[in-house]
């Protein structure tokens, strides 16, 4: 049996700034983007049977991994506080990208670097995303 990560879902507040950090900031690809009805309230405890998901990953390389954003029919639940500290549940989301290309679009869109260091001559970057999820970018030129 072979076990790898599909995707990873987000429940953005607003679906088209997450669209415009991951699509135009990060350089991510819509790979589908539709409406979908079904028994949602059942599967994740839903408000509604409808959502828009879209995944965003790289065509070329379906292996990648994709990053879903989950809009349902009147919302999610409330905003969770962006914690100041590593907490034991989600952490964050991790890219491998070009460095320089990367926050060059991510700068046009007003997003701050949060933080920056480099390991054994490898240079990461963290930012957050429009809800506060905390995107580590390593650099991986080519």
């Amino acid at each position: 049996m072979s076990l790898r990560l599909h995707h990873s879902a987000l429940c953005p507040s607003d679906i088209e700034a997450s669209l415009r950090f991951y699509r135009d900031g990060l350089g991510m690809a819509v790979v589908m983007d539709q409406e979908f009805t079904g028994d949602w309230p059942t599967l994740f405890g839903a408000r509604s049977r409808w959502l828009r998901s879209v995944f965003l990953g790289d065509p070329a390389a379906p292996d990648a991994g994709i990053v879903e954003l989950v809009a349902f029919e009147g919302g999610a639940g409330a905003v969770s506080p962006v914690p100041p500290v590593p907490m034991i549940g989600f952490f964050l989301l991790s890219f491998m990208v070009d460095l320089p290309v990367v926050l060059a679009r991510l700068a046009e869109l007003d997003v701050e670097v949060e933080s920056r260091i480099e390991v054994h001559g490898v240079e990461m970057v963290t930012v957050h995303d429009p809800d506060g999820v905390l995107v580590e970018l390593i650099h991986s030129p080519g």
